[in-house]
């Protein structure tokens, strides 16, 4: 049954979940999922609603059209429509590093995400057998320092000949331009250890090692200009103990990457994350 999911936000005022209910169901719209939130603190609304098309009196190309003049506009909203048969178009940068790409792949191909996966960009070759395996094309720029907005100009129009709609970062080694991140607002992934700023430079394992400590940690967010510092998606910890080796600590934290990037993902195919200023609200 195809179905259409709007998410908004606006000022909070009473009476507004009516509104926008009853925007629906006088249209012959069958609700099937409804979640809101108000942030107290900002005076904010929040809420995702998705209906049935089949006996929808608006036709498809008139939706947003509508919505905007008879509620958006009245009430200040901020809001995103899609439909359920429009997949999302997902490309994966990846490095040399193999947990995080392996695990979205075998989620892909097992069927658990309603996504297609038309490319994998890299900076290396490494990664190239294994998205021959998948049937997935792998095209490699060899960025570095001198030509790095050369490489990343054919990236970009590599992503829009594929009308890539989101990036995942499968621990791909690079730092991401302003221009690629203006391009795709809340669209481009990342994952990362917990353990900054306590632990920085290359080996961050082996520097908690050595601290002793008690927990690992990873996080997915989305990627803005500030380093690492992104509205946060997903986040997750394992413990850890003295009788464990660095290298313990290094699977636990990979087991743990590849586990709260791939959550990440879900719920942006899923159309379930909302982005206010630098936080998300993550519906069920």
């Amino acid at each position: 049954m195809r179905t259409a999911k709007l998410l908004l936000h606006c000022p909070d005022r009473p009476g507004l979940i009516t509104e926008l209910t009853n925007f629906i169901t006088i249209n012959k719209g069958n609700i099937i999922y409804l979640d809101q939130h108000v942030d107290h603190a900002e005076n904010i609304f929040f809420m995702r609603i998705e209906w049935e098309l089949k006996d929808f009196l608006i036709p498809d190309d008139k939706i947003e059209e509508y919505f905007y003049t008879l509620y958006a506009q009245k009430y200040d909203m901020t809001f995103k429509l899609y439909f359920s048969d429009q997949k999302p178009r997902m490309a994966i940068f990846v490095s040399k590093m193999s947990h995080c790409l392996y695990d979205m792949l075998a989620r892909y191909v097992a069927g658990e995400w309603d996504v297609e996966i038309p490319l994998i960009i890299s900076n290396h070759p490494d990664m190239g057998p294994a998205a021959e395996k998948f049937g997935i094309p792998y095209y490699v720029f060899p960025v570095n320092r001198a030509n790095k907005e050369e490489m990343e100009a054919k990236e970009m129009e590599l992503l829009r000949e594929h009308d890539i709609s989101f990036i995942v970062l499968a621990r791909y080694m690079q730092v991401i331009s302003e221009n690629m991140i203006k391009q795709y607002p809340d669209k481009i992934i990342n994952i990362h250890h917990s353990f900054l700023p306590a632990f920085v430079g290359a080996k961050p394992y082996h520097a908690a090692f050595e601290r002793g400590v008690k927990i690992i940690g990873a996080t997915s967010h989305y990627v803005t200009t500030e380093l690492d510092a992104g509205p946060i998606i997903d986040q997750d910890v394992v413990r850890v103990s003295h009788k464990d080796t660095v290298q313990d600590l290094v699977n636990k934290g990979k087991d743990l990457e590849k586990i709260v990037l791939s959550r990440a993902v879900q719920k942006h195919i899923e159309r379930k994350i909302l982005s206010y200023k630098n936080k998300t609200v993550i519906f069920n």
